[in-house]
């Protein structure tokens, strides 16, 4: 039997962030990281391999990262590396459809150099994957797949899977970072709270006429909402990655349009105020849902991600709000080292998640009340979001809060231990 401080299932973006951040800590801890897709290993002499392989995790979709997580990437090391290709948030622009009003948060009124960050995924993948090559403490098994997981009085047993085959393994702690419903949390009868939005966003790069000049938009509609991120390195740039949320009927209608068609439908919809939209890329359609783990955490056992929550992606909070998770949690396992605390030991989990419940319950409801006012075109709802809109200007206490959840600071309590990763 093979044995493990730290088995972490799930090699996508939260998974890795995760195995680099325990790393760093220099506890000693033996990490494993399980995925079921091939991802680059070691050569046998030990060296990383020159050009990572990435998984489909990291595909042509961007993240925005929030100011918080570009400071968890500095203090990871990967920063240097990963602003070689990302877009520097400036300026965030919120509106309302139809509407006057709406509000603007600019960087230097929050006294930062960036509100927040955009990196395509793929270049993330790369880099998070080539820093994963060099760490001596984490052991990559992919491909594999982990089943028969079984709790004991100490942590958890489990089977890789692994080229016809497998391995019993023991692990102090497992770490689930598989996905939305993930397959094994439902296997151990982890049952998820799911609200379906009825709608689906539509995911594509889109060029405009106009530079984007580093602003984000966030704009409203009565059928949903709709975000720009701006891409491409200078101000000058005309690219934005688009995510565009619509009903479900909708999407599939608008996924079916020819590319000119589209691209009117979305400058109705959006304006004019990066000019005229005149070319677009690939698009990709992703139903909509909030999915919540009933249970987060069992003795041996942790969600992270997705598998804990899965968000709507109209304030771009999910990615962020796993990366403040992933922070507490390993300042939690490094307390429990030196108290000499079984790393899966529940009390040590429930410390973890009381420090996280607040942040996760107010991120969640913000993000789920956004999509409920602002998929509404009853009168109630336009006259609230007037309000909102006028009140995020009058009241600087209100924009303030708006900025930093923006930021990905207002619940941020926990900073990572110093060192080199």
């Amino acid at each position: 039997m093979k044995t493990f401080d730290i088995c972490l299932v799930g090699g996508g973006m939260v998974g890795a962030t995760l195995a680099l951040l325990l790393a760093q800590q220099r506890q000693g801890w033996r990490i494993a990281l399980v995925e079921s897709f091939p991802m680059a290993a070691k050569a046998d002499n030990g060296a990383a391999a020159n050009t990572p392989l990435y998984q489909p995790s990291f595909d042509a979709r961007s993240s925005a990262l929030s100011l918080g997580t570009v400071q968890v990437m500095q203090e990871l090391g990967l920063w240097q590396e990963l602003c070689q290709h990302h877009t520097a948030i400036k300026t965030v622009h919120v509106s309302d459809r139809g509407h006057f009003g709406g509000s603007k948060i600019y960087h230097s009124e929050e006294g930062v150099e960036l509100l927040g960050s955009v990196v395509e995924n793929a270049w993330l993948g790369q880099v998070l994957l080539k820093q994963l090559q060099q760490q001596n403490s984490i052991e990559i098994i992919a491909p594999a797949k982990v089943s028969q997981l079984k709790p004991k009085a100490r942590g958890m047993a489990f089977t890789i899977s692994q080229d016809s085959e497998e391995l019993n393994c023991f692990t102090e702690l497992m770490v689930l970072a598989d996905g939305g419903e993930s397959p094994l949390a439902q296997s151990l009868g982890i049952d998820y709270q799911v609200n379906d939005y009825q709608q689906g966003a539509i995911i594509a790069n889109v060029e405009f006429s106009q530079a984007h000049q580093h602003v984000a938009y966030e704009r409203f509609t009565g059928a949903g909402p709709m975000a720009l991120l701006p891409l491409g390195e200078t101000e000058n740039s005309c690219r934005s990655a688009l995510v565009w949320t619509q009903p479900k009927d909708k999407t599939d209608a608008l996924m079916a349009l020819p590319e000119q068609e589209f691209l009117q439908q979305l400058q109705q919809q959006f304006g004019f105020r990066q000019g005229e939209f005149i070319k677009l890329s690939q698009r990709f359609s992703y139903p909509l849902q909030l999915q919540v783990a009933q249970e987060q955490i069992r003795s041996g056992l942790v969600l992270m991600g997705n598998a804990a929550h899965f968000l709507h992606p109209v304030a771009g909070q999910g990615f962020n709000l796993a990366l403040r998770d992933c922070t507490a949690l390993c300042e939690v396992l490094v307390q429990a080292q030196g108290a000499s605390q079984p790393l899966g030991e529940l009390s040590v989990l429930q410390k973890y998640l009381q420090r996280q419940q607040l942040d996760q319950e107010l991120t969640v409801g913000f993000s789920d009340s956004i999509v409920r006012m602002f998929s509404n075109n009853r009168t109630m709802f336009e006259v609230a979001r007037n309000l909102g809109f006028l009140g995020l200007d009058l009241i600087p206490q209100a924009k303030q809060y708006l900025a930093r959840q923006t930021m990905g600071l207002a619940n941020r309590k926990h900073r990572l231990n110093k060192g080199q990763a």
